[in-house]
């Protein structure tokens, strides 16, 4: 048995304000940072053999302090596949003003669909394209070698692989909610089987 422990990275400066981030590198607020660091007592004694992150300074902010704080000497390998949907024309923009000026079936349908993307965006299965397969071939066999791996990196690239472990639908995963810095801890067996949450 492994154990997989995925995590949204902390608040950052565009959480804060409400802002769509996606693929853009914003960094962590303080409150981000003190809540990776009071992740890791959500685990206590938890040993990781090896760690990924997303490219993004968020998500490896994040995981850089949830291992220290755990006293974890896992490698930490940085990883491309595992960034943030791109929210295309949206990026940058106030969520709230998106609301206003689209309304909010649109703004649902571009924000938690898994069919369809923002315009210029990505939806949630373009997303899943990318990352499943680093998920599968590298996480897999570290899964499959029994290891214990951390998982940090952003809020829809966490609900793409709750989708994958939890074997839910397309319907059941436009309602999971990410919350940043919280350790979600899966006991899986070698074909990402939940043996125990």
């Amino acid at each position: 048995m492994s154990t997989l422990v995925l995590m949204r990275h902390g608040e950052s400066l565009w959480n804060l304000e409400n802002r769509f981030t996606g693929s853009n590198d914003v960094p962590l607020t303080e409150k981000g940072r003190a809540d990776a660091v009071n992740a890791a007592l959500k685990c206590p004694g938890q040993k990781f053999d090896v760690a990924y992150s997303s490219t993004l300074s968020r998500a490896k902010e994040t995981a850089v302090l949830f291992l220290k704080a755990l006293e974890s000497d896992a490698p930490l390998i940085a990883e491309p596949a595992l960034i943030e949907k791109s929210y295309g024309i949206l990026e940058g923009l106030s969520k709230t003003r998106v609301k206003a000026e689209y309304g909010e079936d649109i703004y649902n349908l571009w924000h938690r669909s898994y069919e369809v993307g923002p315009p210029g965006g990505e939806s949630l299965y373009d997303l899943t394209l990318r990352v499943y397969p680093f998920v599968r071939r590298v996480v897999g066999e570290d899964l499959r070698l029994g290891k214990n791996v951390l998982l940090v990196a952003h809020g829809n690239v966490i609900r793409s692989l709750i989708m994958l472990v939890e074997k839910l639908d397309r319907k059941e995963v436009a309602r999971v909610e990410v919350g940043t810095a919280v350790p979600l801890i899966y006991h899986l067996d070698e074909k990402f089987t939940v043996l125990d949450r």
